[in-house]
Formats: C-alpha cells, structure tokens, sequence
C-alpha cells in the first residue's frame, strides 16, 4: 500500500475511534483521546471528566470498550489509559458537549452562550470563541458567535495552541453545530512580548551634535592647494582664455554670420492671388454640386407624390 493510501486510512480510523468513543462515553464527560502504535500493541490515551464512569464497575465498562475495539476496528491488543481531565471548563470537547446539551434541555441560546464562555474566561483561558451553527430560533438557520479574550484562527498557534471541540445540539426544528475554541493559560504565543525593568543596560555613547550652518559659515575655508606642486611639469598660462582670443578673429566671425541670409531661399512662398482664385473655384464646385443635390432630392419627392396620388 503506498503511503499516502496509509495516511489516510489511518486518518478515517482515528476519527471513526474518535465517534465511537463519543458516543459511548458521552456520559462520563469524553474529552479526547491520543492513539499511538507500539511494538506491544495499540496505545489509546482517553481524557475524561469522570474516569469512574469510563471504568465501570471492577472494570467491567473499560473491557467491553477494549473487544469493540479489537472486533470493529481490527486493532492489535489495545491499552486504554484512562487520564481524568484536571479542569473541565478548558477542554474544548466537553465544553461543546455541555452546551449542546444545555440546548436540547431547553436554554435559550444567548443565555447559554454568555454563561458557557464566562465560566471559560473565569477558569483562566487566554481567550474563547463559541459559534452556534443552525436553526437556532426559527425556521432560518444563520450563525451566532460569542467572543472572549483573544483567539487566533489561522497559521501554526491555530492548529497547535488552541484546543477546539465541536458538539450537536439535537432540537425539534433541526440539528445545531456548536464549535468551541479555547487558549488555555499559559500558552506562548509567537506575538507575546515582556517587559524587563530591573535590567542592566550598557551606557550608550552619546554623538557630538553637528554643528549649525552659521557655525560652518564663521569658519575660516580651508587653504585650496596649489596645482604647481602637485604636478610640476603642468605649466598653466598666464593669460586667461579670453584675452589668448585675437580681438579681429572674433569681429570677422560676428560680421560673416550678420551677413548671411537665415536659409528662406529655399522654401517656395505660395501667391496670395493664386491661393485665392483656387479657394473661389473650389466653393463654384462645391455650390454646383449642392444644386444637383437638391434637384435630385426634389424630382424624387415628387415621385412619389404622384404614386400616391394614384
């Protein structure tokens, strides 16, 4: 069998030992369980609110779980230890079923959503979240939630930290989800952050301030070295570029380019009266052809006032 077959075959047997065990240990409180295979056989940790219960009398109850287990679900030797739950009103699946069945008994949804998530809140939960899924009062199902303290619903701290359970709530009108989650106290969350007051911190040193711009500008500037003596065999000339330029040089240039024409030879000026006399004809066109128009337009229409006529 390949390994993924496995993983989910496994999966469908944990969460069908998971209903078994809810259905006949709904009694003593179940909440939860942990299945882990041995080489001695299969380990199955159960979490109840009445261990007792689970038991039975002399063992009787925890023997007859033990051979369904082995007849319906074909495990190897099953150990079930039973483990009593230390507070009750913090595990998400007893919680869920206490409401469900507050809501068969007849409580009235709201009541029994405030009550349920104060007692969460007041047995020391980081946060809780209760969501009432179906047709809660009338013949239209909708979703009501009730909310408390801080509770994380997506990454890695929801699906580690926060305990959920779910319950059914059996009613005359239809069946109603109940959904709790829970942060149980003390967990450690990846946004949790302390405050160390009585701490050693090293002295930081402090920068001298720059100083202002009128500072800067008192100062004196600093001295520009001198070309010459970083490189001495550059010569720089004593005349500057403007006087080494020959006075005539530059009257004679100015006075070339004066004298020449801008380039308009080139470019071909149209007549103003030809431009013109082209305009005139052009509009004796366009007038002749508008006539035509209308004759044609006007013979047509009386076309058809005689065959109408007729």
């Amino acid at each position: 069998m390949a390994d993924e077959h496995q993983f989910i075959e496994d999966g469908l047997q944990r969460s069908q030992i998971d209903e078994f065990f809810a259905d006949e240990l709904g009694r003593a409180g179940y909440g939860g369980m942990d299945v882990a295979k041995t080489p001695m056989g299969t380990q199955i940790v159960l979490k109840a609110e009445k261990p007792g219960m689970v038991i039975g009398k002399g063992g009787k109850n925890i023997r007859k779980v033990t051979r369904e287990l082995e007849e319906r679900f074909d495990l190897d030797d099953p150990q079930i230890d039973v483990q009593e739950v230390d507070e009750p009103d913090l595990n998400a699946r007893i919680v869920a079923d206490r409401l469900a069945n507050a809501l068969e008994r007849g409580w009235y949804f709201r009541k029994a959503g405030h009550t349920t998530i104060d007692r969460i809140m007041e047995s020391g939960a980081l946060g809780a979240e209760i969501v009432l899924s179906g047709k809660v009062t009338g013949a239209r199902s909708r979703v009501e939630k009730f909310n408390r303290g801080y509770i994380k619903h997506n990454g890695e701290p929801a699906q580690e930290i926060v305990d959920e359970g779910q319950g059914v709530a059996v009613m005359k009108l239809g069946t109603i989800g109940v959904t709790v989650k829970i942060i149980p106290p003390g967990a450690e969350l990846p946004d949790d952050f302390e405050i160390h007051e009585d701490v050693d911190v090293e002295p930081v040193e402090q920068v001298a301030e720059s100083e202002g711009v009128e500072e800067l500008l008192e100062e004196e500037p600093e001295e520009i070295p001198d070309v010459g003596e970083a490189d001495d065999e550059v010569e720089i000339p004593d005349e500057t570029p403007e006087e080494v330029i020959d006075e005539e040089v530059v009257e004679e240039v100015v006075e070339e380019t004066a004298e020449e024409p801008v380039g308009t030879d080139d470019v071909d000026v149209p007549d103003e009266d030809a431009v013109e006399e082209e305009l005139d004809e052009l509009d004796e066109e366009v007038e002749a052809e508008a006539e035509e128009l209308l004759d044609e337009m006007e013979a047509a229409d009386e076309a058809d006032d005689e065959e109408d006529d007729e």
